[in-house]
C-alpha cells in the first residue's frame, strides 16, 4: 500500500507517514529499516543528536546496495543540532558523511537555540556551572536559517524546515529567509492539537510534520512521565467504529489535518499497524469529536535535561 505525499515549498514530494528512529540502537536498525522498507514506508527521521546516523547510514547503503530501494524514492530528514547552530557546514557534511549520502532529502533546525559548541557531530547539551543549559547568545536563529539556505545553493540539502518553532519564531523566519522553512517539526497529537500553529504554518505554505504524533506511547511515558492519549476512551470508542487501533486511528487523523506523521516502533507488529491507515476515511463529525479533547499537554520535555524550559 504506497503512501500519499504533500508538495513541498521547494516543490519536492515528502510522504506523508514516516518512521522515526529517536532512540534505536545497534543491529535492530539494520533489521527495522529493511523491515519498514519492505511495508512501504520512504520517510526516515533522523537527527545527529539521535547518535545512530552512522547505523542508519549502514543500514540505507545495504538497502541502496543489495536493491530493496532506491535512492530517489527514499526521503531522509535529518536535523542540525544546537550546539552546531555557528557550524551549519560542517554539521551538515558531519550528517551525510555518516549516513553515507550525497544529499538530505530535509534538514532542519532541531530546536530554536543555540548553545556551546562541543565540537561537531558531539551533539553536546553543555550545562553551565548553574546546572543550566549553555545558551550561546552571540549566534541568531537568523544566522544559523542563512546557513541553512546556503546548503541548498551548494546542493547538499534538497529542502530545508524548522522544527519545535511557535508563532512567533516561524513568523520570523519568514521574514528573514530568502528560502522559506518547507516543514516545521513540532509535537503534535490528540491531547495537544496546536491548531493555531498548524494553521499559521499551512497558511504559510510550511508543511506540519508531527513528531511525538502518537503523544509519545511507551517512550516519553518512560523518560518523561507523560500520559498518552491512546488510552483516551473517546479515541478508543471512534477506533472500534473504524475496526482500527487506537494508534491506526490517531495516525489518520493526523493525517486529515494535512499534516504529516512520524511516528516511532521498535516493533515489527507496530510498523506494519502503523502503516495500514490509507483504507479508511474519518468523518468530519469524528474529526470534530476529537478537538473536544485537547488538553494542551506536552509530552516531550527536554527540561528534565537542561535545567531550563525554553517553552516557557
Amino acid at each position: 500500500m504506497a503512501a500519499g505525499a504533500i508538495t513541498l515549498s521547494s516543490g519536492y514530494k515528502m510522504p506523508v507517514i514516516g518512521l522515526g528512529v529517536w532512540r534505536m540502537e545497534g543491529q535492530s536498525i539494520r533489521n527495522l529499516l529493511f523491515s519498514a522498507i519492505k511495508i512501504g514506508y520512504r520517510q526516515f527521521d533522523c537527527a545527529a543528536d539521535y547518535k545512530n546516523e552512522s547505523e542508519v547510514g549502514h543500514a540505507l547503503a545495504e538497502a541502496l546496495q543489495t536493491g530493496l530501494v532506491k535512492r530517489e524514492e527514499l526521503f531522509i530528514t535529518t536535523k542540525l543540532w544546537n550546539s552546531d547552530h555557528g557550524h551549519v557546514l560542517e554539521a551538515c557534511k558531519d550528517s551525510l558523511k555518516m549516513l553515507q549520502l550525497e544529499y538530505l532529502d530535509l534538514y532542519l533546525v532541531h530546536f530554536p537555540v543555540a548553545t556551546r559548541h562541543t565540537g561537531v557531530g558531539t551533539t553536546g547539551s553543555a550545562l553551565a556551572e548553574d546546572g543550566v543549559l549553555d545558551i550561546d547568545t552571540s549566534i541568531s536563529l537568523e544566522t544559523t536559517w542563512h546557513g541553512m539556505e546556503d546548503l541548498v545553493s551548494k546542493g547538499l540539502v534538497r529542502s530545508i524546515g524548522i522544527s519545535n518553532y511557535d508563532i512567533f519564531l516561524t513568523r520570523d523566519c519568514l521574514a528573514y529567509s530568502k528560502i522559506k522553512p518547507a516543514v516545521n517539526q513540532i509535537e503534535t497529537h490528540p491531547y495537544f492539537q496546536r491548531d493555531s500553529l498548524v494553521k499559521f504554518c499551512q497558511k504559510h505554505g510550511i508543511c506540519v510534520t508531527a513528531h511525538t504524533p502518537l503523544g509519545g506511547a511507551a517512550a516519553n511515558t518512560e523518560l518523561f512521565g507523560s500520559l498518552s492519549c491512546l488510552d483516551d476512551p473517546i479515541i478508543q470508542d471512534l477506533a472500534k467504529k473504524y475496526n482500527k487501533t487506537a494508534a491506526q486511528f490517531i495516525l489518520r487523523w493526523g493525517i486529515q489535518r494535512n499534516t504529516v506523521v512520524i511516528p516511532k516502533s521498535s516493533k515489527l507488529e507496530r510498523l506494519q499497524e502503523n502503516f495500514q491507515v490509507f483504507d479508511f476515511t474519518i468523518s468530519d463529525e469524528d474529526m470534530d469529536k476529537i478537538k473536544s479533547i485537547d488538553r494542551n499537554y506536552r509530552t516531550n520535555q527536554p527540561a528534565k535535561f537542561w535545567g531550563i524550559d525554553l517553552f516557557a
